[in-house]
């Protein structure tokens, strides 16, 4: 079942005064098995990573115009990720490229990855296994355009990823 997320914006309660840490405590307290909470902010909540992390969340940062930042915490045990502007993963051609980067070190994963797909037309799938959950390539992913979709294997010691390459590109 793919992750959902509910919404919270703090950048209202800060610009009130109102410290937002109850709010999101409420929030993550209501998140099902397969939900995650996007917390909008106009800062990054580092303090709030380790708190999150006790309670098995992990997170992903996109920074928004203007400073702001989107926090995305999902859960470890979520099972299959995926970005939030996916199309249903079954109806993608099959993968044009696989690419096994388990023996390379952060950033190099990345990098390949990405150089990778801008070789390849718009709607090719691209599949890559790697040694860890690809935090920093999701947003980047998005960013550019592409779908992804992912999970850990039954072992969890390797992380899959499809990325199926889209029309725009930065």
């Amino acid at each position: 079942m793919p992750l959902t997320y509910t919404e919270l914006d703090v950048r209202p309660l800060l610009a009130a005064g109102v410290e937002p840490f109850v709010a999101i405590m409420t929030a993550v307290d209501h998140l099902g098995p397969t939900e995650g909470l996007r917390l909008l902010a106009p800062f990054k909540p580092q303090p709030l990573f380790s708190v999150m992390e006790r309670k098995g969340y992990l997170h992903e940062i996109l920074e928004l115009s203007g400073g702001d930042y989107e926090v995305r915490f999902f859960p470890k045990d979520a099972g299959v990720l995926a970005s939030d502007n996916v199309d249903d993963p079954a109806t993608w051609p099959e993968p044009v490229v696989e690419l096994d980067l388990t023996d390379l070190d952060p950033p190099q994963p990345m990098v390949h990855i990405l150089e990778t797909l801008e070789a390849l037309p718009a709607g090719n799938v691209l599949f890559a296994l790697l040694q860890r959950e690809p935090l920093l390539l999701f947003p980047e992913l998005v960013r550019r355009g592409h779908q992804w979709v992912g999970n850990h294997d039954k072992t969890g010691s390797t992380f899959r990823i499809m990325i199926r390459r889209g029309e725009a590109t930065q």
